[in-house]
This record gives C-alpha cells, sequence and structure tokens, in this order.
C-alpha cells in the first residue's frame, strides 16, 4: 500500500508529461502549416514562372538564328523541336509534368539540359556570395551593436549615416565604380585586381590557384559587402535599442553587472532574434546570387546565367535558375520560421 507522499512525484510527472504533450502537438501543427504554406508557395511560383517569362519580348528562334538565312520549313522544324509550335496550354502543362520530374528542359544556346548548368554555376555563387555574407553579417552585427550601445554618439551617427548611403547606392553603379579605380585604375591610383573571371587564362595549380581566385573575388565581394551589411547593421541597432528599454535589462544593471555583462548575457542574445530571419532569407537568396554584381564582373554563376538567358531569350534557363532561386528563399523562410519557433517561446503555439 503506498502512501500520499509516495505518488506525489508520480502525479507530478503525469501531470508534467501532460502539459508537455500539447506544447509539442501545437510545434508539429506549426512545422505542418509552415510546410504546408510552402508547398503552396512553390506551386504557385511553378505557374508564374512559366506565363511570366512568355512576356519577354522576342521569339528565341529567331533570335538564335539571326545570323543563318534559313528557310520558313526550316524555322518550323525549330519552334517544333523546342515545342514552341503547341498551345500555349499544352506547354504549359508539360512544364509542369516536367518540372515535378526535376527535369528543367534543355536550354535553347548551349543544347544541354538547364539542371547540368545550373549544377556548374551554383559552385561560384555560393563562393563568391556565401563569403560576402558571411562578412556582411559579422560586420554588421558587430557595427549594429556598437552603435546602439552608444546611441547618439559620434560611432552611431557614422556608421548609420554610410550604411544608409551605401544601402541606397544601386549594386551595379557601385560595382562599375570599383572596377574602374580598383582595376582600370585612376590617376594615381593603380589597377591592383583583375576586370573579369573567376580566375586567370594560366591560372596555376594548388595553393597558388586558390590565391588567383581569392585575387579576383576581392571586388565582388567588397560590392556585395558593402551594399548587403548595411541591412544588418540596422536592423541589429533598432533590436537593441528596443532591448535596452526592456525591464530586465535595468534589473541586470540594478544587479551590478558591468555593461560589457548586460550586453553580451542579456541584451544583445534577444536583440539578435529578428536577425535569423534576415540571415535565413539571405542564405536563400545566396543560390540565386547577385545577378548585377556577377554581371559586372563577369562572375560565371547563376547570376550571369539568368542575365545570358534574358539577351537570348532562352526561356528553360531563365525559368530554370529563377524557380531555383525562388524555392531556396521559400525554403530558408520556412527555417527561418522554425528557428524562430524554437528561439522565442512568445511565438510558440500552446
Amino acid at each position: 500500500m503506498t502512501t500520499p507522499l509516495e505518488t506525489e512525484p508520480a502525479a507530478l510527472q503525469a501531470a508534467g508529461a501532460g502539459e508537455d504533450r500539447p506544447v509539442y502537438r501545437g510545434t508539429l501543427r506549426y512545422a505542418l502549416s509552415k510546410c504546408g504554406g510552402a508547398l503552396l508557395s512553390i506551386a504557385m511560383v511553378i505557374v508564374a514562372t512559366f506565363f511570366l517569362f512568355r512576356l519577354i519580348p522576342g521569339d528565341p528562334v529567331i533570335a538564335y538564328t539571326r545570323d543563318v538565312p534559313l528557310s520558313p520549313d526550316q524555322i518550323a522544324l525549330l519552334r517544333r523541336q523546342m515545342g514552341l509550335d503547341k498551345p500555349l496550354l499544352e506547354q504549359f502543362l508539360d512544364f509542369v509534368v516536367r518540372t515535378l520530374r526535376f527535369d528543367l528542359g534543355t536550354s535553347y544556346e548551349y543544347k544541354r539540359p538547364v539542371l547540368d548548368l545550373i549544377g556548374e554555376r551554383v559552385g561560384p555563387t555560393l563562393l563568391l556570395t556565401g563569403v560576402g555574407l558571411v562578412i556582411a553579417v559579422s560586420l554588421g552585427l558587430w557595427q549594429g551593436t556598437r552603435a546602439a550601445w552608444h546611441h547618439g554618439g559620434r560611432h552611431d551617427r557614422v556608421s548609420t549615416g554610410v550604411s544608409l548611403v551605401l544601402w541606397s547606392v544601386p549594386t551595379f553603379w557601385l560595382g562599375l565604380l570599383l572596377l574602374l579605380v580598383f582595376a582600370a585604375g585612376v590617376g594615381p591610383i593603380p589597377g591592383m585586381f583583375p576586370t573579369r573571371g573567376m580566375e586567370s587564362v594560366d591560372a596555376p595549380d594548388g595553393i597558388a590557384y586558390l590565391f588567383d581566385v581569392a585575387h579576383h573575388m576581392v571586388l565582388p565581394c567588397l560590392t556585395l559587402v558593402a551594399v548587403v551589411y548595411a541591412q544588418y547593421l540596422l536592423v541589429m541597432r533598432s533590436s537593441l535599442l528596443d532591448e535596452l528599454g526592456q525591464d530586465y535589462v535595468t534589473t541586470a544593471r540594478a544587479k551590478g553587472l558591468r555593461d560589457d555583462q548586460v550586453r553580451r548575457r542579456h541584451a544583445v542574445p534577444n536583440a539578435l532574434l529578428p536577425t535569423v530571419t534576415l540571415v535565413f532569407i539571405n542564405i536563400g537568396f545566396v543560390v540565386g546570387g547577385a545577378v548585377s554584381v556577377e554581371t559586372v564582373y563577369s562572375w560565371p554563376g547563376l547570376g550571369l546565367l539568368f542575365y545570358e538567358a534574358i539577351k537570348g531569350p532562352d526561356f528553360a534557363v531563365m525559368q530554370g535558375t529563377f524557380m531555383v532561386v525562388c524555392v531556396a528563399v521559400i525554403i530558408m523562410n520556412v527555417l527561418a520560421d522554425l528557428a524562430y519557433h524554437v528561439l522565442d517561446p512568445r511565438v510558440r503555439v500552446a
């Protein structure tokens, strides 16, 4: 025979388990709802991808045979081979079926599967924008924290002003300016960096090759960082200023904690939460790359591939690259929502 004291822990344990179960069910519902929304968004992207690029003026057959005299029968044959002779609805259904099979079609210009072209170009894009994103996040969060902590001071005014200016500057204009000054050379400033590409024609092997790629990457990466880091600085500054007015910061200071401890242990971790979403979204854009930067510096990534496809127009390549970017952004948005749900108890569903 058990006494009430012996049964109390078991009862409390059961009650705790009962309390945890709804939380897990709420989290599962939250995750499923986000995944369902992502699938719906991807379906809308598939529809928009097909019809959006059909609005671009130009006929691919005429564009790719402009320098070759062809008879009407030969032009009709090319249109049939490209599948452009079918009714628009039939073309759309074929596109949807192929997409669901992970077949993004064949490039009109390269005569190769689009998925292979994307696979070749995604590496340089990830390298360039990945390095740029890491530097921009680190620099932006560091400068944003300092600006907020010394709100109203000289550092705050200067860093905020510079970031606003850089954020407002068109990316392609900044890239051309840096290219003119530091690649071509202006006045006493000599040309120090390559003007285009990812590697030299006579690129060496081994470690020297890595230095060669890094040398080519300086200006494109600097352009990306200069424009992107301002977002993180301003978001981090705004979030930290909101946190500094909270009661727990006042309590921490009242306990005698140093400013460094209050900032590092209490204010900054909570201020980082809004930045999580921004980081995840920009990771999605990393897959797509920066079209302007890659075009200005002829960096052989997805952005340059997309730009060259627009000039065609190469419908298959445009659709494939656009869809990859959109799906990457959608997936990163879902991961950002899930991460925010885990990190911030205030948004958890009971």
